[in-house]
């Protein structure tokens, strides 16, 4: 049993740190059965999304198959259209899993604006801004911790949106308060000067925006995609 002091050492911490702030709500925004919720940048008939078990291609490892019977979101080919949810979301923890094909490209965008990068760097040592968990133009990753192309990695992004006063001035910047890839941290407290280019509008809001994943670059999928809405202090 926790003695007084440690109890409310632990309180504290909770207050302070907006990593840990309370969950609100938490939402799968994939049914595991189709694209409802969902909806894809133009031009619509170029999309190559799909609702199925991914898997790489056994005599092309840089493409991507679709079969029946799962649940993950996937983008067969490249040249697509970006896809994105109807819901919008302010502060956040993204947690899902990507599955990269080998020399693919593809990017989860918070907001809407705010990429996190998804890139086959596996093996990489000296990493730049456009490798696996870079922040899109603003930040590269401390470390490599990506698995090999054809498997499974777990992305968990906790992420603040930027603030507003009445007049629509942002008086403070969005921020990625901690990205991590398969357990090692790649980020912490990332200010955004900006939207990251071509994202869905180009501009902030405090309205907020969708979770959109990159299509139009290269073969893709996700799965286990959790949104847990968070409760600002």
């Amino acid at each position: 049993m926790l003695d007084r002091q440690t109890r409310m050492l632990a309180f504290m911490i909770c207050l302070t740190s907006p990593a840990l702030a309370m969950a609100d709500e938490t939402i799968a925004p994939l049914n595991g059965k189709d694209l409802t919720g969902w909806t894809t940048k133009d031009p619509k008939n170029r999309s190559h999304w799909k609702v199925g078990k991914a898997g790489l291609n056994n005599e092309d490892q840089r493409k991507i198959v679709a079969s029946d019977g799962g649940r993950a979101l996937i983008n067969t080919a490249a040249k697509g259209v970006d896809i994105y949810t109807l819901q919008k979301f302010t502060d956040v923890r993204i947690e899902l899993e990507v599955m990269v094909p080998k020399g693919s490209n593809s990017g989860i965008y918070v907001m809407g604006e705010y990429e996190v990068q998804v890139f086959d760097s596996f093996g990489k040592k000296n990493l730049g801004g456009g490798d696996m968990g870079a922040i899109y133009g603003a930040a590269p990753p401390r470390t490599n911790a990506q698995t090999e192309p054809g498997t499974w990695n777990k992305y968990v992004i906790d992420f603040r949106a930027p603030q507003f006063d009445k007049q629509g001035n942002r008086t403070k910047k969005a921020k990625f308060l901690k990205v991590e890839l398969n357990g090692k941290i790649l980020h912490e407290n990332v200010e955004m000067n900006g939207p990251t280019p071509s994202g869905v509008s180009g501009t902030e809001s405090p309205a907020g925006g969708p979770l959109m994943f990159q299509g139009d670059h290269g073969p893709v999928a996700f799965r286990n995609i959790t949104v847990h809405v968070l409760k600002r202090p």
